[in-house]
Parts: C-alpha cells; sequence; structure tokens
C-alpha cells in the first residue's frame, strides 16, 4: 500500500477557487482503480494550506494515475508543495 501525505501552499485569496478545481481530480481518483482514498482539505489554521492524504493498494496503480497530472492552472497555483509518498507493508 502507498500513502501520499502531505501539504500544498497556494495564495490564501486562491485556495478556495483551487480547490473547487480540484473536484473533478479528487472524483476521478476516487474512482480509479487501486484508489482506496484520496483527499484534498483546506488547513484550519494555515489558510494557504491545502492537506493531501491519498492512499493506493500499488505504486503501479498510483503511477497510472499520475500520468495524467495536474493541469498547468494547478500546478502553476501551487507555491511550495512538501508531500511525500510513503510504502506500507501490513
Amino acid at each position: 500500500m502507498i500513502i501520499v501525505a502531505g501539504a500544498l501552499h497556494v495564495d490564501p485569496r486562491g485556495r478556495a477557487a483551487y480547490l473547487d478545481g480540484c473536484i473533478e481530480v479528487v472524483t476521478q481518483a476516487r474512482a480509479s482503480d487501486g484508489c482506496r482514498d484520496f483527499a484534498l482539505s483546506p488547513d484550519p489554521l494555515d489558510p494557504g494550506r491545502i492537506n493531501v492524504f491519498e492512499c493506493w493498494e500499488s505504486d503501479d496503480q498510483l503511477q497510472r494515475f499520475r500520468e495524467a497530472g495536474p493541469d498547468s492552472a494547478q500546478q502553476g497555483a501551487i507555491v511550495r508543495a512538501d508531500v511525500r509518498e510513503y510504502q506500507v507493508t501490513e
């Protein structure tokens, strides 16, 4: 199992719009083979932070989903990212 967790940082004035623009991505991820969970959420203390949590059955399934990648507008809105992948053994 693969856990992806961390934070994206965007301009606080654009965080709500960024998250609204991610609804389709979250919907697609959750419908993808191997996705156990996928969530992007506003941080309650930092107005520019978006918390990231993903859980995938395998690295191959995660990589197939990632091949689509964020669109350029989404990527351009990210000021800083600290997101890591963790291999979990059961």
